[in-house]
């Protein structure tokens, strides 16, 4: 069989994994203590280990479509024949490592996973030619090799992951990592090594030649042939080294050159990924004492199908009313809709069904045609597919176009099946949930080149662009089925897609539309408040250390505190020394209070607080309209646990800790035809979710006998009554509960409250001793997600980790620690939609001319109309206190005031 024919199954769809199986068992059982992996029967197994492993996360990561895995022999190879001392001078093999290489390949046999060895042939070679081959088919293949030989391999279609330390830093070696590192291409990586040596293959180089002149002659000669041709040119000690050491070189190019063409004992098709033999799995992974890779393997080694291109229907340009309806089709064919702008078109309407495509350049039409694509969107709303319905809404408002309720969103339901993914745009949405390619993003062009083109030109340059949108909007029918399917899979996200985010989205709508009014007067005057008082700490500052400085620049901050004033250095950065606020205020804690260097960081950081509210101020001027109003936008699948976020601007970045930063609240007022603004949010709601999950009996009494909570678990945790409870003790509580459902360790605790780890370490350990129920439970949810893999809310929302099994340590803590958090911010941030729902419903049915403006973290703010201010103080109570049925009541503080500030409570 040729080699050709071996891998004419492959198609540019395909993905190849192959893995240099010694180099990566070799890896494992170095990172691994072995110590730690030893089965009943005095076998180690670290190298197995920790082996399988990274052959999940690397089958996770890249998704192939076919993997194998290449063997060394202890055989001679047809090196070793010509140059006996190849290899030679390799420390020997650890005891320990005896037997491990069998029961990998044992582990690759259960698995289904493909393993090759050849007979006087290298791994090396073997995936030489797997790459060759498969890039030749058009495929794409990850070699995974801790040989640089394999460098020599990389191409647009070849990568090289070369592992770095441990089992789990992998980084992707390119082309441009490979010519900055050693000054030469992937292709020429072979002369270089010949010149320089391979220690790790006893192969002497050169001597007194390394990387740099290697790389410098043969950009000079353009390889190593022509550098042996013009070796007599090369001048001084290097050349005469050259010249002594020809025969070297040859014979190193000759034994580094990677056999590309072998004739393999294994077809493409036996590389395939296919199903493990689970119970071979079970019976392997019970003798070697497996636990947790049981469940990776039957999790991540689904087969996956190889994909089939879809051939998309020719795309087409509106022009005319016909255009539009042959595009369509007949009410009830559903309609995949984006709306993108073109650098050379404007605004761009992409409209698709399942069996054509078309994009609508807006600026283009005519009158007919603008009413026919009006009466589309608002007759055909119901038959609309797209991503984030509401903002699309609120663009399509501003271009002139109503769309009314009715098109299901996909992003939404994306985001509640797998939050915290990279985006949930139709494009990022096709790449993540079909096998299907939308194509390049065409460059974009620059200012100058569009002034060149003429009107026929760029018409012609964007075809590109308008095909590929097309194409994104046609794909979004793969997309919706697929989701359709989850959708019916799983009911819990069905539950939350229909039952909240969805009618949330047309509530947050609502509200964005609203905004609420500014007081432009007031705006200016915090302008001009906080712009003296920055020029009064910078001119301070200046005067305390007798020349001006730029309190912005580390470099010059550098100087003054670190060589000036020759206060204790902070944490060691690229650049000197850190100046971030963290560092500084810790630095302030150490200086006299009445020296000039405390005065001096007193008025830095005063500095940077009022730049700060200042620049939030310009932010605020530049987003008010022309009605004097504010209009943020609210992001439904920004946040991972559920909550929203706020941009354009970001009304929850307002400072609040501050008096002064209370100040910008009070910029927002009501509406004059309104009474005023009312402001209600929850009190302590996310230790009260703690308390009903943990379901401690202590903690659940305390906040039903409506106990202050910190000064309760202060009186408990010092043993002290409630009334004796020092501001100090409180404050340290307050931190430490709050801290623990967020995995605040013992050292970070310390850090926060500036004191000793044992004492933090002492404070945990009363309060757990006390509140046992907080501990057991704070146990036992990290456990439980790494079993299902995900966290769950009170609502049955879910958030899947699979890092909680990542061999990475920091990478396994912080998935612990969002395993944690998640069920309490995510539970959190169900209730306060809930309300917003309940309120809002509540409003509309009792007739009321109030409205809900803003919601920001776990705070609602109300424009309260004249006469109804009991009315919504009754229902913020009542709705917001039912949002959730806990173990514990909701309380619910509510204010009232002419502005936001005014009416916090």
């Amino acid at each position: 069989m040729s080699t050709c024919e071996q891998f004419e199954s492959l198609t540019p769809a395909s993905k190849v994994l192959v893995i240099d199986g010694h180099s990566m068992a070799f890896r494992a059982f170095y990172a691994l203590p072995v110590e730690s992996f030893v089965n009943g029967e005095g076998q180690h197994t670290n190298a197995v280990h920790g082996f399988t492993s990274m052959l999940l996360t690397m089958i996770r990561q890249h998704e192939p479509t076919h993997v194998v895995v290449a063997f060394d022999l202890s055989g001679p190879t047809f090196r070793s024949e010509e140059y006996a001392e190849y290899k030679g001078g390799r420390a020997k093999t650890p005891e320990e490592f005896s037997g491990q290489i069998g029961l990998i390949q044992r582990v690759l046999d259960a698995l289904n996973i493909a393993w090759i060895t050849v007979e006087g042939f290298e791994a090396d070679d073997i995936i030489a030619t797997v790459a060759t081959q498969g890039e030749a088919q058009g495929a794409d293949v990850v070699v995974v090799s801790g040989d640089r030989d394999a460098f020599q391999l990389i191409t647009e279609k070849v990568s090289v992951l070369y592992p770095k330390k441990g089992i789990s830093d992998i980084p992707p070696m390119t082309a441009a990592d490979i010519e900055a590192k050693y000054g030469v291409r992937p292709e020429r990586y072979r002369d270089l090594a010949a010149l320089v040596g391979e220690t790790a293959d006893n192969l002497p180089g050169v001597p007194k030649v390394g990387p740099k002149t290697a790389a410098k002659w043969i950009a000079e000669f353009g390889s190593v042939e022509g550098i042996i041709e013009h070796a007599d040119e090369i001048k001084g000690k290097a050349g005469e080294n050259l010249r002594a050491a020809l025969d070297d070189v040859k014979r190193n190019y000759r034994l580094n050159g990677l056999t590309r063409d072998m004739t393999l004992p294994t077809t493409i098709d036996e590389m395939r990924r296919a199903e493990p033999d689970f119970d071979a799995v079970d019976e392997l992974f019970d003798e070697l004492e497996f636990k947790t890779l049981r469940e990776r393997v039957r999790t991540g080694l689904a087969p996956r199908e190889e994909a089939v291109v879809l051939e998309a229907p020719a795309a087409v340009v509106v022009r005319s009313a016909e255009d539009l309806a042959a595009l369509v089709g007949e009410e009830g064919t559903p309609v995949a809709l984006t709306l993108d702008e073109d650098p050379r078109l404007g605004e761009v309407l992409s409209l698709a069904t399942e069996t054509s495509r078309g994009t609508v350049v807006l600026s283009r039409l005519d009158e007919p045609t603008t009413t026919a694509v009006a009466d589309v969107l608002r007759e055909r709303a119901a038959d609309i597919l797209a991503t984030d319905v509401k903002g699309l809404t609120r663009r399509l408002e501003a271009l002139g176009y109503a769309l009314p309720e009715g098109p299901r969103d996909l992003g939404l339901e994306a985001f509640v099946l797998r939050p915290g993914a990279k985006g949930y745009t139709p494009e990022l949405l096709v790449a993540d949930l079909t096998d299907q390619d939308p194509g390049d993003k065409p460059k974009k062009p620059t200012a100058a080149a569009l002034k060149k083109e003429s009107a026929e030109e760029a018409e012609a340059n964007a075809a590109p662009s308008l095909e590929r949108l097309s194409r994104i909007a046609w794909l979004l029918h793969p997309v919706a089925a697929e989701l359709t399917g989850r959708l019916d899979e799983h009911a819990w996200a069905a539950g939350i897609v229909n039952t909240l985010e969805v009618p949330l989205s047309r509530v947050l709508l609502q509200m964005e539309r609203t905004g609420i009014a500014v007081d432009l007067q007031r705006l200016d005057e915090l302008e001009a408040d906080f712009s003296a008082r920055v020029e009064d700490a910078k001119a301070r500052a200046g005067a305390i250390v007798g020349e001006t400085v730029n309190l912005s620049s580390p470099k010059q901050l550098q100087e003054v505190l670190f060589e000036k004033l020759a206060l204790p250095k902070t944490r060691k950065i690229a650049s000197g020394y850190t100046t971030d606020a963290e560092s500084l205020s810790e630095l302030m804690t150490k200086l006299e209070p009445e020296s000039s260097e405390f005065e001096f960081m007193g008025r830095l950081l005063q500095y940077r607080e009022f730049t700060k509210l200042g620049q939030f101020v310009t932010l605020l001027k530049e987003s008010v309209t022309a009605a004097s109003r504010v209009h943020t936008t609210y992001a439904q699948t920004a946040a991972a646990t559920g909550r929203l976020s706020s941009t354009g601007p970001n009304l929850q970045n307002i400072p609040v800790r501050t008096a002064e930063g209370r100040l910008l609240r009070s910029v927002f007022v009501a509406d004059p035809a309104f009474e005023g603004l009312m402001t209600a949010d929850y009190s302590q709601i996310e230790m009260r979710i703690m308390a009903h999950l943990s379901g401690d009996e202590a903690l659940i009494e305390a906040f039903r006998s409506g106990e202050d909570l910190h000064n309760f678990v202060g009186s408990q945790v010092f043993d002290v009554e409630p009334a004796e409870v020092t501001p100090a003790m409180r404050s340290k509580v307050k931190a430490m509960s709050y801290g623990l459902a967020y995995g605040l360790s013992s050292f970070g605790l310390s850090k926060q409250l500036k004191i000793s780890v044992d004492e933090a370490r002492r404070l945990m350990k009363s309060y757990f001793d006390r509140f046992g129920g907080v501990r057991d439970y704070l146990r036992g949810v990290v456990e439980q997600a790494k079993k299902d893999g995900y966290t769950t809310t009170i609502g049955g929302r879910r958030r899947y980790l699979p890092d909680l099994t990542s061999s990475n340590r920091q990478v396994r803590e912080n998935a612990e620690r969002i395993a944690l958090n998640s069920p309490i911010q995510g539970t959190a941030a169900d209730i306060i939609k809930k309300a917003m729902l309940d309120v809002q419903a509540r409003i509309e049915s009792e007739g009321l001319e109030s409205r809900m403006l803003l919601q920001v973290h776990d705070e609602l703010v109300v424009e309260v109309a004249a006469g109804e201010r009991e009315a919504v103080e009754r229902i913020l109570r009542e709705e917001m206190g039912r949002a959730a049925e806990l173990s514990v009541p909701l309380d619910v503080n509510v204010g009232f005031g002419r502005d936001w500030n005014e009416a916090a409570h």
